[in-house]
């Protein structure tokens, strides 16, 4: 019996799944800009803004130095941008750099439900091609909220299990956002937008293992140079499987042990997943973020300094020590997987911003002493948003704090000020006031762009 295509199968054994990848892509041929709602349209120009701050906030990282003249004797001709950056090179190694960029300071956007990174893998792809193949900023911001929408739904079908087991979610999937935002600005018929996919769903990259390292913003890099090469190979012809995502050997079957396809197939067109997107307030993994806000309430509410503190005990949610439990950080990136860190410099500095994470911060006596004195204990009925916080105080005092959902989360997100405040901090120290505040407007004027690409080239220094 044929699937139905109006009402697809749940958790359907994998020789019997629902046509996933056709149904996908028929959708994302058929799209139209006009009819996403203008929330929707909203929280895409709030990720795109998020996204470029992030980009050009971190472009004078070493990982991204290093990356630049590692791949530099073998990029070809100046066809995009390195945003923050003088250098170009061609649109996949654009793509490669720019996606590392937007990642290797961990302060980029984050769907919770999945702790997918959605942007960098899709922004970094779409806007490099930009560059080459000029597209309007009505098109891109489209094509970045079906990118965005893509990759999450995908996480969704395989999350938590595909998680769990060591695989890099951002870029296992994000693959898969490239491809679509791409596939759609080049116009790909169905059956080329089933190639793309089919193409994409052999390309997963990222490994869990790598957290902590320069290797982590690498998977949003590479997942967007995969998802564009995928879609620029459809478009010529290159084939692949027709269902690359569901087959029984395809990507949900091998690399996870639960599948839900009608995450991916309902509602297409009418639940959009970039609505659950989240900014971050600090630079560092999501699930810190609640202890990083009770402490720094805490710091605020009674005046507390370092030296008044005898410990600080935490109850966290079991994800927080399974992905932030590195007592002896040694480097900033370190820095931003230890809870036990940035419990200490919140408290110290009232913040968690990029400085917070540097590598002069880990090794600093002063936050060496306090992050000794912090405990984290599971508490398996912690949801993922929240923590409770005890500072025992030399005094005698306990002061207690429960955080039931942190800022920059679904329930407490940053508004639009916050955004702008957050991307003037990052930008400014490489365009200037003149220039952060140009790019900004830029941003928010997406849509009024005739050639979306011009935003790259005014992100550029020098």
């Amino acid at each position: 019996m044929a699937p139905d295509h109006g009402q697809p199968t749940e958790l359907s054994p994998p020789d019997l799944a629902p046509q996933v990848t056709r149904l996908l892509a028929r959708h994302l041929v058929a799209a139209e800009f006009e009819s996403l709602p203008a929330n929707v349209r909203h929280e895409g120009l709030r990720t795109f803004l998020n996204w470029l701050g992030c980009a050009v906030g971190s472009a004078r990282h070493e990982a991204v130095s290093i990356a630049i003249d590692a791949m530099a004797p073998f990029s070809g001709p100046a066809q995009a941008s390195i945003l923050g950056r003088s250098e170009r090179t061609d649109v996949l190694h654009a793509a490669l750099i720019n996606g590392i960029s937007s990642h290797v300071f961990d302060f980029d956007d984050t769907h919770l439900k999945t702790v997918i990174h959605p942007a960098g893998p899709v922004a970094s792809a779409i806007l490099a091609l930009a560059e080459y193949k000029p597209v309007s900023g009505r098109d891109f911001l489209h094509a970045l909220i079906l990118g965005v929408d893509v990759e999450c739904r995908i996480g969704n079908a395989v999350y938590p299990d595909h998680y769990h087991v060591g695989w890099h979610i951002t870029g296992t999937t994000g693959v898969f956002g490239a491809a679509a935002a791409v596939g759609k600005l080049l116009g790909l018929d169905e059956q080329q937008m089933v190639w793309a996919l089919g193409l994409a769903a052999t390309q997963p990259v990222g490994l869990r293992e790598m957290f902590g390292t320069m290797t982590k913003s690498f998977h949003p890099g590479r997942a967007a140079q995969n998802g564009l090469t995928a879609a620029l190979l459809a478009q010529r012809g290159y084939t692949s499987s027709e269902q690359g995502i569901e087959a029984k050997r395809g990507w949900a079957n091998v690399t996870s042990t639960h599948r839900n396809y009608e995450e991916i197939t309902g509602g297409l067109g009418v639940r959009n997943e970039i609505l659950l997107n989240s900014y971050k307030p600090f630079a560092c993994g999501i699930v810190i973020h609640p202890a990083i806000d009770g402490c720094v309430q805490l710091r605020n509410q009674h005046g507390l300094a370092a030296a008044d503190i005898v410990k600080v005990e935490l109850k966290v949610h079991p994800l927080v020590l399974e992905l932030t439990g590195k007592k002896t950080p040694k480097t900033g990136l370190d820095g931003k997987f230890s809870v036990y860190h940035s419990a200490a410099v919140a408290l110290i500095d009232g913040r968690a911003g990029e400085p917070q994470y540097s590598d002069e911060k880990v090794r600093d006596p002063a936050v060496i002493a306090l992050r000794d004195k912090v405990t984290a204990e599971i508490d398996p009925a912690m949801p993922p948003d929240a923590v409770s916080v005890a500072v025992t105080l030399k005094d005698g005092r306990v002061l207690h704090l429960r955080v039931d959902h942190a800022i920059g989360s679904v329930d407490r997100p940053m508004t639009d000020g916050d955004l702008e405040a957050k991307f003037t901090d990052l930008v400014l120290p490489v365009h200037g006031e003149a220039g952060t505040a140009a790019l900004l407007k830029a941003c928010w004027d997406l849509q009024t762009f005739a050639d979306a690409g011009e935003i790259a080239r005014m992100a550029r220094a020098g």
